[in-house]
């Protein structure tokens, strides 16, 4: 038999009972940072199976959507229950400056990844100087 100790576990309860599910928020944590080319997002999702992950993008607005279910069964006895479950979605707006047609999406050991390319138009690219020919350092430019 499990045992805890917890003060407050009653008012957990009560909360549950009065608000439901939106008295514990389901949180989705993120990391995103970028590497050279592209882009990452990197959600835990724990417990959570594959095909009940849903990625979408429209406009700049990409929303990740996941599922977690309790076991069930007719011989399955809750004894505890801290673990948020149903469904969890998390929104992320992107810049312009991603390619979210070339989005590529993986999931490993309860860790979803978002890998976003660069758009092209946003990488840093070189510009040519051409210097002036009369020696005053100003040069016409042709337009």
């Amino acid at each position: 038999m499990l045992m805890r100790t917890d003060p407050f576990r009653d008012i957990d309860r009560l909360a549950d009972q009065v608000f439901g599910a939106a008295a514990r928020p389901t949180v989705m944590h993120l990391d995103a940072y970028r590497d050279g080319d592209h882009f990452y997002a990197v959600l835990d999702l724990p417990g959570v199976r594959p095909d009940s992950i849903d990625c979408t993008v429209e406009r700049n607005v990409l929303t990740v959507r996941a599922e977690r279910h309790r076991p069930t069964g007719d011989h399955v006895e809750l004894v505890a229950a801290e673990r948020p479950m149903g469904v969890f979605t998390r929104r992320l707006f992107l810049g312009d400056t991603l390619d979210t047609d070339r989005l590529e999406a993986g999931y490993d050991n309860g860790v979803l990844t978002l890998r976003i390319p660069v758009a092209e138009r946003a990488k840093p690219r070189r510009v040519a100087v051409t210097a002036a020919r009369d020696g005053h350092g100003r040069k016409e430019i042709d337009g």
